[in-house]
């Protein structure tokens, strides 16, 4: 069971005192890694040995904080804690009424579906950041602090992720359209369809190179920014053969040091994948120079 999967079900459990200790241990781990029962208890103002020990006792059984008896009595959240923050924020919002099943898991998210107060079909992402592939993050992605907590780090993806979907979407770029994001977790627009990578095959693949690499196009004329980790992974065929592209958290814009390198990479990542399965094959000068404006077509 994913830790979305357990927030949800806690969820539906949880009365406002719950929320209120989760609350306080998320604001006290800007100074503790655990956060001390007695700092829990002097923050919500509930009686030590009595509703701040039956509250974590009960958190603790629902599986959405950690706790530790090395030198003293403290606790932190897990994932599946702050989810439980977002969610509520988010339900507070009146964003999210119910959450369906799982559309993807991930080493860095997990994808739901979920329904809108008026009934509509939203996607659901939880960023997850976790101390597994912290080094690696820490690399790759410049919003990273050297100190930042896995759970501020997967915050700042959400961040991130909702301003680069704002952006590409007000110029018409293919992403799914931002909804909402709360801490960690980012609202949007239904995905149907299936990644690249895991069509077999598929009808008219040079239209839909094509228009894989006039969205790149217009994402680096208009909105200016680049994905920066773009593949078959993270473009979707739609059952009506348009394309999505998803995962954004890393993108670049056009002033980064390596936006030339980055914007190569993706383009060679996606020309390298239709070479492959198709035998379609357009040179990588002539496609940069397509999607930076130089070339008005390509073929």
């Amino acid at each position: 069971m994913s830790s979305a999967d357990v927030a949800v079900q806690a969820f539906r459990t949880l009365e406002s005192a719950d929320l209120r200790v989760l609350q306080a241990i998320e604001t006290a781990m800007s100074e503790h890694e655990f956060v001390p029962k007695q700092q829990i208890a002097r923050f919500t103002k509930f009686d030590l040995a009595r509703e701040a020990d039956f509250r974590l006792n009960r958190l603790s059984k629902l599986g959405l904080i950690y706790q530790t008896r090395s030198a003293y009595v403290g606790y932190t959240l897990n994932y599946a804690g702050y989810d439980c923050l977002a969610i509520n924020a988010l339900v507070k919002a009146n964003v999210l009424e119910a959450f369906g099943k799982s559309l993807g898991v991930g080493k860095e998210a997990d994808v739901y579906d979920a329904l809108t107060p008026s009934k509509d079909q939203v996607a659901v992402k939880f960023h997850r950041l976790g101390r597994i592939s912290f080094r690696q993050t820490q690399r790759k992605r410049g919003y990273t602090k050297q100190h930042a907590g896995w759970l501020f780090q997967s915050r700042l993806a959400a961040e991130k992720e909702y301003k680069a979907l704002e952006m590409l979407d007000l110029h018409g770029v293919a992403v799914p359209k931002p909804i909402s994001q709360s801490r960690h977790v980012l609202v949007m627009s239904m995905i149907e369809g299936a990644e690249l990578a895991q069509w077999k095959e598929f009808p008219h693949p040079d239209r839909v190179l094509k228009e894989i690499l006039r969205n790149i196009r217009r994402a680096y004329l208009k909105a200016g920014v680049i994905h920066a980790d773009l593949s078959e992974y993270n473009i979707i065929l739609k059952p009506d053969r348009h394309i999505l592209i998803i995962d954004w958290p890393q993108y670049v814009t056009l002033q980064h040091s390596n936006a030339e390198d980055f914007l190569k990479r993706d383009v060679r990542n996606v020309l390298n994948y239709f070479s492959r399965k198709f035998k379609l094959k357009i040179r990588l000068t002539e496609a940069i120079e397509y999607v930076t404006g130089i070339r008005k077509t390509l073929f």
